[in-house]
């Protein structure tokens, strides 16, 4: 195998599967090339994404030895496309009965979807993240990118209880915005006893779903290492989680449209705190 070929195929392994251990030692003897040979292309590839601002090569200390790709938005890109995604949300058109903002679209977008779950992911990857914990609906497509770029399982927290998911685990909690009572059930088999749980949602208004969840993830043994939203309220500004990251702030409405600004304190790994 010519070493542009293997370049290539060595750059696609890692890209494909990110935060996923490679092992050096096999794939050299899989690819018939000297470990030091393959190290010096590892090298190539580091140099290359660190340079384009799209990610970082880490090496792993272990017996066998081996390589991570750590997934990584370049500052530049990140804050560009943050603000672009402000600009679609904040249209007048948006503003639905109730003064709701729509924004399912753009949730279903897969370029959109893509890099917001690659700034998850950049934010949280070294947080040991184990289990990625979403709640249906809306907010599955952000988490499901997220825990591709984590390599971490998903968890979906059902609104009812499904025959199909087994023994579940079920909780009463107050809305925050409605002041209604929900209810909200997760499988005993999603989540491993003591896992470290990252809450992954597409919107938080007062905090009380996120709330709910880490309750529900203390039910497990788990322990919640991070929550992360597409987009959060300015008001209430004292949300009910004490530590959160959002991309975007959506404040209250002018001039018949809704104020959506980017949270650039994402970019830099600044929570809020409250």
């Amino acid at each position: 195998m010519q070493r542009h070929e293997r370049l290539i195929r060595l750059t696609r392994r890692l890209i494909e599967r990110p935060m996923a251990p490679i092992g050096i030692s096999a794939l050299a003897e899989n690819w018939g090339v000297a470990k030091s040979t393959l190290s010096e292309d590892v090298q190539l590839v580091r140099e290359a994404l660190a340079d384009d601002g799209a990610g970082r090569v880490e090496t792993l200390v272990g017996a066998q030895g081996g390589v991570r790709y750590v997934p990584q938005v370049d500052d530049a890109q990140a804050e560009a496309f943050l603000w672009d995604v402000a600009r679609r949300l904040a249209s007048p058109d948006r503003v639905i009965a109730g003064e709701f903002l729509y924004a399912s679209d753009v949730l279903g977008d897969p370029d959109v979807i893509d890099t917001a779950g690659a700034m998850v992911a950049s934010r949280f990857a070294h947080a040991g993240v184990e289990v990625v914990v979403t709640v249906e609906t809306k907010g599955i497509p952000l988490a499901a990118s997220a825990a591709r770029y984590l390599h971490a399982p998903l968890a979906i927290v059902r609104r009812e209880q499904r025959v199909t998911e087994g023994a579940s685990l079920t909780t009463h909690y107050v809305s925050g915005s409605a002041k209604r009572i929900q209810t909200m059930s997760l499988s005993t088999r999603l989540i491993p006893r003591g896992a470290r749980a990252l809450i992954v949602d597409d919107f938080m208004r007062a905090g009380a779903t996120a709330r709910a969840v880490a309750e529900l993830v203390g039910e497990f043994g788990g322990e919640v290492c991070g929550t992360a939203v597409f987009m959060a309220t300015s008001q209430p500004a004292k949300k009910m989680v004490t530590q959160y990251v959002a991309l975007l702030e959506v404040g209250p409405v002018q001039e018949g449209g809704f104020e959506v600004r980017p949270n650039l304190g994402a970019l830099t790994g600044r929570t809020h705190d409250h």
